[in-house]
């Protein structure tokens, strides 16, 4: 449609949500999570009110991600495992080493009233769907390509690991696999019509809105509250130190220059890192103390998560230059640009 015969908004919904970093996602989640809080009735009308507000969030996610998986061509592949990669090691493997340290020197009491489990919890994955709709903003394929990460360290086997916990490393490693079965018939079906890959790139734009508030629906913001002070400040921790970490793979191994800001908005948590603590201290019961209080924590730290690492990524990029939306239509294997000065380089 012509730009001048697009109709004029009588409430500009849309771009007010997009004035606010990650909004499009984020404003849906909270819609939802004061949904599910108090009008817990509305989303249990069944039919296809049911479906669509309360299930959705799976199988829309899983339409994303199969989307996502038609933007990666085997031109870009490499670009795309880099990111993963180093998403992986800044934002999994060394903030979970760094806690399983802090653990050997405070126990799993841990400090401040913050347990090693609430921290292992929190800190060692990362909300896929946060992170695909901030790069489907900012980002291009390599970024997008990256949610593999999530998927990677999604559920609680990245933390039983690394507090040497054992007995259901295969269920995460069966739902791991599952989770890239969409991105890898994506990208093999982009491959073979790209005609596929054109008709799939609104995919972002119409389902996210609906599957955060689908996510949203399932934080109880009563346990936001439980989880007080200490929950916030779990959060808070958890991003600043994720944050530097991604920011500075970005920068100094990917080589993204004025783009390194976009690997801030991975420093959040996975909403389904709330039922972590219960799934460990059923491994290992000198765990099970800190469940109540590590599960209240952690769900504070989701929904603070979901809001400071956007604001602090777009924070990031417009001080650096690099807010202005990615174009696809250029090749992910160029350089990006970046100041005078700095270094230039592909993912």
């Amino acid at each position: 449609m012509d730009a001048g015969l697009t109709p004029r908004s009588t409430v500009p919904l849309y771009d007010w949500m997009n004035k606010i970093p990650g909004g499009l996602m984020l404003v849906p989640l909270i819609l939802g999570s004061v949904v599910g809080t108090f009008f817990p009735g509305f989303l249990e009308l069944g039919s296809f009110t049911t479906a669509l507000f309360k299930d959705s969030a799976l199988p829309l996610i899983a339409v994303l991600i199969f989307a996502t998986g038609m933007q990666i061509t085997a031109r870009t592949s490499g670009p795309v495992l880099a990111a993963t990669g180093t998403l992986l090691l800044t934002k999994s493997l060394i903030p979970a080493a760094l806690v399983a340290l802090a653990g050997a020197v405070f126990g799993i009491e841990g400090f401040l009233g913050v347990s090693i489990l609430a921290l292992m919890a929190t800190i060692d994955n990362s909300n896929g769907g946060l992170w695909l709709a901030f790069t489907g903003r900012y980002g291009d394929e390599r970024d997008r390509g990256a949610y593999m990460a999530s998927a990677i360290n999604d559920g609680p086997f990245i933390s039983m690991l690394f507090l040497g916990a054992s007995g259901l490393a295969d269920i995460p490693l069966t739902a791991f696999l599952a989770a890239l079965v969409p991105l890898v018939l994506g990208f093999v079906v982009g491959n073979l019509d790209p005609r596929w890959t054109e008709i799939m790139r609104p995919v972002p734009n119409i389902v996210i809105p609906f599957f955060a508030f689908a996510l949203g629906t399932g934080i109880d913001l009563r346990d936001v509250v439980t989880g007080g002070a200490s929950g916030i400040l779990v959060g808070v921790v958890a991003v600043l130190l994720t944050a530097t970490l991604t920011y500075s793979g970005y920068r100094f191994i990917l080589r993204r220059g004025i783009k390194s800001g976009i690997a801030i908005s991975a420093a959040t948590t996975a909403g389904n890192a709330v039922a972590t603590p219960a799934i460990i201290a059923g491994v290992d019961p000198t765990f099970e103390p800190y469940v109540a209080v590590a599960t209240a924590q952690v769900a504070s730290a989701v929904l603070v998560s979901a809001v400071l690492a956007p604001l602090l990524a777009t924070f990031v990029l417009k001080r650096q230059g690099g807010l202005a939306p990615s174009d696809d239509a250029t090749d992910v294997g160029s350089p990006t640009e970046a100041p005078a000065g700095e270094g230039r380089g592909t993912a």
